[in-house]
């Protein structure tokens, strides 16, 4: 972003308190935790029910912020700070929307490919892959982390400059609308689904509803050039293309496919030939339009294998060639919390796959640790998977049978949901003695304590309230 103080106020419909020294002076970031301001820096004071950014606007003057977004009028003081600091400070009706009002002029003055991103699950990580492979040949802006709701989309955006040759955006969706809402002021011309799973099933009540809102990725690519990046192994695929009616429109369509059929498909992307290591990670030949070349990932997980496809797609349609692709897929790192592997101090390995989960993530990472060469136990520790609503009970079992079906020594569960992974286990044949249960975080590393000896593997997964990232620091220190 590099914008006045004057277009920021036009932008966002706000009226000037507080004049800037210099009114050509570019705010070139934007930020709304003080802690996080530098220099040049857009700051919006975003309200809060237990924190309030209003209150830290001082902090963000002193820091370096050169216009400063409120919907309520500081005091005296901190206008008089702000002359000093020959900042502007610019009153909106909502902050809020202001960072998306914001976002949607600066979409104008981008000039690169703007991909965005959904999916029920590996969204982050295929995003980060797609980023990673056009890193190789072009400058990429990309979603941090997964920062992809409704402040951290028009962040994305907010962060590219007018020469940025790629912008990938991750999105979230909670419900019907969202996506569509998001693409209004995204305006992607790439767009790429994951896969059409169980996440937020409690609020949309089908898997047909779940591919209706993601396909509004799709609808929202323009007629004739956009392009959709489209899963060929997914059932749901198919309702997606008729939805967005991206063939009537005549968006381009190219499929991948990473299900390690090992047999030519007709997939514009696709893997043959996949064998895991030892320590899980898959290699395999990528085919890419026409080309191909030999690919190790050290991402963990046949599912990878999907995800590297879909990554591959995108840059293939962007002129890469496969030898390309497939040395940056090869330089792709795992993130913290998305089976990341830890030698624990202790001598026993630690696979933190704590950041999230759904019934699709818990199977894609219970065969993935039963992959894994280990010298002594496999122990896995499996929380609580929300927003599953009446599903909830009948994945939870689900998950137990396919732990019961994995090569585990030990499965460890807690949460009150979790106590139906543990029944559904020992139901399916897994010796009861083997199956512990704990409703706390102290409990779970008591039993870990109990059980890891040097030489062991233990799998810590569950969604992100349940917090086992907390057993993950036990564990390594």
């Amino acid at each position: 972003m590099r914008l006045n103080s004057k277009q920021i106020c036009e932008y966002t419909g706000g009226r000037v308190l507080v004049n800037p020294i210099d009114a050509s002076k570019l705010a070139c970031g934007v930020a709304w935790d003080s802690r996080a301001v530098s220099p040049g820096d857009l700051y919006v004071a975003l309200p809060g029910e237990n924190v309030d950014g209003h209150a830290f606007v001082p902090q963000a003057l002193r820091a370096g912020a050169v216009v400063v977004l409120v919907q309520e009028a500081p005091d005296e003081a901190t206008c008089l700070l702000a002359r000093e600091m020959g900042a502007a400070v610019i009153e909106v009706s909502n902050t809020f929307s202001a960072i998306t009002d914001l976002a949607r002029a600066w979409r104008g003055y981008l000039r690169g490919h703007v991909v965005g991103l959904t999916g029920s699950t590996g969204k982050t990580t295929t995003k980060n892959l797609v980023r990673d492979v056009l890193s190789a040949s072009f400058s990429v802006v990309a979603t941090q982390a997964n920062q992809n709701n409704e402040l951290g989309v028009p962040k994305t955006l907010l962060s590219a400059d007018p020469e940025t040759e790629v912008v990938v955006v991750e999105m979230g969706m909670r419900g019907l609308g969202q996506i569509a809402d998001l693409c209004d002021f995204v305006k992607p011309d790439m767009g790429l689904i994951t896969n059409i799973g169980e996440s937020h099933i409690e609020l949309l009540g089908s898997r047909e509803n779940i591919a209706r809102a993601k396909a509004e990725l799709i609808e929202a690519l323009p007629d004739g050039y956009g392009c959709a990046f489209v899963n060929s192994s997914d059932a749901y695929t198919p309702l997606v293309l008729e939805c967005s009616k991206a063939i009537e429109r005549s968006v381009g369509i190219w499929f991948y496919d990473g299900s390690a059929r090992d047999v030519d498909t007709a997939a514009d992307a696709y893997a043959t030939d996949v064998e895991l290591d030892s320590e899980g990670r898959p290699g395999f030949v990528l085919h890419v339009a026409g080309d191909e070349a030999v690919c190790k990932l050290n991402l963990r997980g046949l599912h990878n294998v999907q995800n590297a496809t879909a990554a591959a797609s995108v840059g293939a349609r962007l002129g890469m060639d496969a030898a390309t692709i497939a040395s940056a897929l090869a330089s792709a790192q795992p993130e913290a919390g998305r089976q990341h592997v830890i030698q624990a101090r202790a001598g026993f390995t630690i696979v933190d796959d704590a950041y999230n989960a759904n019934p699709d993530s818990m199977r894609a990472s219970l065969a993935m640790f039963s992959s894994l060469a280990v010298q002594g136990k496999r122990v896995a520790v499996l929380g609580d998977m929300g927003e599953l609503g009446d599903y909830a009970v009948a994945c939870h079992e689900g998950i137990g049978r396919a732990a019961a079906a994995s090569n585990l020594d030990y499965l460890v569960c807690t949460g009150e949901l979790s106590a139906h992974i543990a029944r559904a286990a020992r139901e399916a044949g897994m010796d009861a003695d083997t199956v512990l249960e704990t409703d706390s975080i102290p409990g779970v590393l008591g039993e870990l304590d109990n059980l890891l000896e040097p030489g062991d593997a233990v799998l810590v997964k569950a969604s992100h309230f349940m917090g086992l990232e907390r057993v993950v620091g036990g564990l390594v220190n």
